[in-house]
């Protein structure tokens, strides 16, 4: 466990390479009197779900256009920091606590320059006592000079979105603007008014642009502009794009693992169904560490072979990997044969 609020590469009883666990696991939390009333948990909900003040929004080009004048697609975000001091405004320091594990993934190559590298992953359990634990996981590539960090600060921002805290930004879908010739914004875009305190406050949402039909969202300033890339900021997009990952990890899980996670973590069958961003990014993290978990099960299967397999599923009374719909299960397994590999190790 690393120290109260602390940082992941500040790792307490061991070494932060240790890997505890693959998968986030909610931690037990007592809840003080003071915040069992329902009134009292639905305003401190609100007040985290309350967009942060514009002063402290920045912006990161994400995609750049090829050919042309240079341009880009910005998205909003907010430093670490900035969800760090809204939890200690509503909670004070002492009422809310954070732990991270950080392990590595197997080496494989990446897409973009087919590169043989690792990627660091970070979960981060966060506490608030009185509502309970969520948990996330943040990664990046090992040769990234800042890897623990960055994966870190995702891990922690992913996991606060579970309490509503910075969930608003995961409606934007990018907005296209003119870079200049380091590739920074001349200019940035003005926030919706739902996305600025106030307006918040106002009962203005992102929905209310998404439900209106093609023409009304022209005429609301949404329309694809020239160079084919729309300037809305809503969550459609996004969220699409999430689906499509969730969808994806079925070949890597099997279909048991699959519909499993999917059912406990979102109860539906059909990841088309989840229509909160944030429950999205928690299925897929999960599956994302389901799939690092199968990986370090064949490598140890490839140290010891099948044999030993065998016999830890049929002391968990099951006949295959295929009936695995658990995390934690799938997690005993791997723990359990890494164990065998490593004893076959020392013996040979």
């Amino acid at each position: 466990m690393s120290p109260t609020n602390g940082h992941a590469n500040e790792p307490a009883n061991g070494s932060v390479n240790a890997v505890q666990q693959f998968a986030p696991a909610a931690g037990n939390t007592t809840i003080p009197t003071a915040l069992t009333t329902a009134a009292k948990i639905r305003e401190l909900i609100a007040s985290l779900e309350l967009p942060f003040h514009p002063s402290v929004i920045e912006w990161r080009v994400t995609n750049t256009s090829k050919g042309g004048s240079p341009r880009g697609q910005v998205m909003p975000y907010a430093d670490q920091r900035a969800y760090t001091d809204r939890l200690n405004a509503l909670f004070t320091p002492a009422g809310w606590t954070r732990r991270y594990s950080v392990h590595t993934s197997a080496n494989f190559e990446r897409s973009k320059d087919q590169r043989i590298v690792a990627k660091v992953l970070v979960t981060c359990e966060l506490t608030i006592f009185g509502l309970g634990s969520h948990s996330a996981t943040g990664e990046e590539w090992a040769d990234d000079d800042n890897a623990a960090t960055a994966a870190e600060a995702q891990s922690f921002k992913r996991a606060c979105s579970c309490f509503g805290l910075g969930r608003y930004l995961y409606y934007f879908t990018g907005t296209w603007v003119d870079l200049d010739d380091r590739k920074r914004p001349k200019t940035v875009p003005k926030l919706d008014d739902w996305a600025t305190p106030e307006g918040w406050r106002r009962g203005l949402r992102p929905h209310a642009e998404q439900d209106l039909k093609p023409a009304e969202r022209t005429a609301a300033g949404t329309d694809w502009n020239g160079d084919g890339h729309r300037n809305g900021n809503g969550a459609s997009d996004h969220g699409a794009s999430l689906v499509r990952e969730i969808e994806q990890m079925e070949r890597a899980l099997g279909k048991r693992m699959y519909r499993g996670l999917l059912k406990t973590l979102a109860r539906v069958w059909n990841p088309k169904d989840i229509h909160d961003p944030a429950i999205q990014q928690k299925v897929l993290a999960h599956m994302q560490a389901a799939e690092r978990g199968f990986r370090r099960l064949d490598a140890a299967l490839e140290r010891v072979g099948p044999e030993p397999l065998t016999q830890i599923l049929r002391s968990l009374t099951l006949q295959s990997l295929t009936q695995v719909d658990k995390l934690q299960t799938l997690h005993q397994i791997v723990l359990a044969l890494e164990e065998t590999a490593q004893g076959t190790t020392m013996n040979g």
